[in-house]
């Protein structure tokens, strides 16, 4: 696997660093790098079952799902960003981007890991989230850094997205992006026990992952976890 040296990931919502790097993060802090991860909200109106997750008090939950996750993986330092779920876009941009730039010239990350432009879903604290984090690449990055978006390949997507539920695209219009395997910076096929930790890491965010779970099987399941993707934005 790629040596990333200090990765800090920028994600929006408390699931959103395990799905898409995981096993990147497990593998590096093995291998005896610093891996910090912010996120810029608790989640708390993400909910497709009220009954067992309602609302109320859903913050609190997600933020208990979010610790455990990451100590699985083996990550000790994590920020929130405690911005409104779903309002992001709301946010006047200087004082998140100024957070991020601190963080930065503090951490001096070799490896910013997060969203694309496109938000991966079409969501707008996704969308949102990636500005932040490549302003403050921009204004902080040490040299030789590298910010990286994540992304999929167009064979993950054919053989996968036909069972991606409806409701996980925010967007029905949205595109999840592609990149073709020869212009990735990062690709990686996750080998079984970080496949395992990985999926183990998501079982504990109960409140998303179990609702899918019981949509996939774990044959697909497996096949979500397995890779992790990553292009290029931008180098220091």
């Amino acid at each position: 696997m790629n040596d990333l040296g200090t990765i800090l990931g920028v994600w929006s919502h408390p699931d959103d660093e395990a799905w898409l790097s995981a096993g990147i993060m497990a593998d590096a802090v093995r291998a005896g790098r610093r891996v910090v991860c912010v996120t810029a909200t608790r989640g708390e109106l993400g909910t497709v079952d009220a009954v067992r997750w309602p609302l109320e008090g859903l913050a609190e939950v997600r933020t208990a799902e979010m610790q455990r996750c990451l100590e699985l993986l083996g990550v000790s330092e994590h920020h929130w960003l405690d911005y409104p779920d779903g309002g992001c876009a709301d946010i006047p941009p200087e004082e998140p981007i100024e957070k991020l730039v601190t963080l930065m010239e503090e951490i001096r990350p070799d490896t910013v890991l997060s969203f694309g432009p496109d938000g991966m879903t079409g969501h707008t604290d996704h969308q949102t989230t990636c500005a932040w984090a490549t302003e403050a690449f921009r204004r902080a990055a040490s040299p030789g850094a590298q910010l990286l978006y994540a992304t999929k390949t167009p064979e993950f997507l054919e053989l996968w997205l036909p069972y991606l539920p409806p409701e996980v695209m925010m967007d029905p219009d949205a595109q999840i992006p592609s990149t073709p395997a020869s212009e990735l910076a990062v690709d990686v096929d996750l080998p079984d026990d970080l496949l395992a930790l990985k999926m183990t890491a998501l079982r504990a965010q109960a409140s998303q992952i179990t609702p899918l779970l019981e949509e996939f099987d774990e044959e697909v399941f497996r096949g979500f976890c397995r890779w992790e993707f990553f292009r290029l934005a931008a180098a220091a």
